[in-house]
């Protein structure tokens, strides 16, 4: 038998095995109640189905082989698909995977759902796009299946707007299909002032060690199992967005300015580091019920990668545009995943302020544009996250009294 013809038919295995395991899950949850874990239930109906299977006295030299074989032939979504669910048969396949998948810095992928909170590529972008839902205000992040400027795409992040009397939040779930107040898909939010000209984006887990809590009157609480204790989901500052006045008048673009607090400014130049999350905190177990291989003994925060609470951070400004004379317009060069003029595109770009007049960088490292009445793309690269990149592409669709 052929290699090729053994991984076809694991996956054919496999597809049964899952199938067994979620019939099982299903019987398992009618007899333990509402109240039981839902993670331990379909892990147990997987790992009864594969005990009587070929693939559990595969010999660890084999299996490792196999599952990097099919890491490597699903590189994009849908396939993908394979490999988070090979992570989450057992404890053996699920190490194996978290050695073989690496981080998007260096395969510019998306895997787990902790690679939303990882910086994005260094070598090339990360092309996504947000649908806007007006009536409900909520926004949606997707990532693209095809080279197209919006197609049906991969789901990753969703937001939800909440106005307040004095502030405005922009609430950030993994899941679309729970939105709620204490959703335990909740990982942080954007905040603003009051004018819309300020914004800080707080991420629920810590983006390095040592990191500080925000005293923030608004906890939230986390993870609603009857059998878990409720764990409240920290306020942790990772970057603060302030709009300047508009200088130019209506026309002109916006001036943006955005402060990385988890990042320092030595992340951008040759060699340099940016934190990086590898693991969700040991109290959000219950975050990501039915995706086992999520539960570890602790958190863990690449150690390489701590940050110095007085380390210069990383400043990002808007790039600066062009006057077109024939277009009588102000112009950026999107590449060709812009395609609607608005007050809402930018580019960001790092800022040298130590440097002779705030000497701008070119290299893009996140850009933002309409190409329909409610779409929008996103690219970003290292060293930001897809979710900072959506954070700070929110605080663009705030209204912005001072500064139109």
């Amino acid at each position: 038998m052929s290699f090729r013809s053994l991984i076809q038919d694991m996956k054919d295995e496999f597809g049964n095995i899952s199938r067994h395991g979620l019939r099982s899950s299903r019987s398992h949850r009618a007899a333990a109640g509402a109240g039981a874990p839902r993670g331990a239930s379909v892990g147990l109906g997987l790992a009864d189905a594969l005990e009587g299977t070929c693939w559990a006295q595969l010999p660890p030299e084999l299996l490792r082989e196999v599952l990097v074989r099919i890491e490597d032939s699903q590189g994009c979504w849908p396939s993908r698909r394979d490999v988070v669910a090979c992570a989450g048969v057992c404890r053996a396949w699920r190490g194996i995977m978290k050695e073989v998948v690496r981080v998007p810095e260096a395969s510019a992928k998306l895997t787990f759902p902790i690679s939303l909170k990882q910086p994005g590529p260094k070598d090339g972008t990360l092309k996504c796009f947000i649908r806007r839902n007006r009536t409900t205000q909520t926004y949606y992040l997707y990532i693209g299946l095809t080279e197209a400027l919006a197609d049906d795409g991969k789901f990753l992040l969703a937001a939800r707007k909440c106005r307040k009397p004095t502030y405005t939040d922009y609430l950030i779930y993994l899941d679309m299909g729970d939105m709620s107040k204490g959703s335990s898909t909740y990982i942080g939010k954007l905040r603003s002032n009051f004018l819309g000209t300020k914004f800080t984006v707080y991420d629920a887990h810590p983006p390095y060690d040592g990191a500080v809590v925000s005293k923030s009157r608004s906890a939230r609480v986390i993870g609603l199992n009857q059998v878990s204790p409720r764990v409240p989901a920290g306020n942790y500052p990772v970057s603060h967005i302030s709009y300047e006045l508009n200088v130019l008048g209506s026309r002109g673009p916006r001036r943006m300015n955005c402060v990385m607090s988890s990042i320092p400014a030595s992340a951008v130049e040759e060699g340099g580091k940016a934190p990086t999350q590898t693991e969700f905190p040991l109290g959000n177990l219950d975050s990501f019920p039915s995706i086992p291989f999520f539960r570890s003994k602790s958190a863990r925060i690449d150690s390489a990668l701590t940050q110095a609470q007085d380390e210069e951070k990383l400043v990002l400004k808007n790039k600066s545009p062009r006057w077109h004379e024939q277009l009588q317009c102000w112009c950026l060069n999107f590449r060709g995943r812009v395609t609607v003029a608005s007050v809402k595109n930018f580019q960001l770009v790092a800022s040298d302020e130590n440097g002779a007049a705030g000497q701008e960088h070119d290299k893009v490292i996140l850009q933002f544009g309409k190409i329909g009445k409610d779409l929008f793309t996103m690219d970003y690269r290292y060293p930001i996250s897809a979710f900072q990149s959506f954070a700070i592409c929110l605080s663009s669709f705030d209204t912005k009294i001072a500064c139109e």
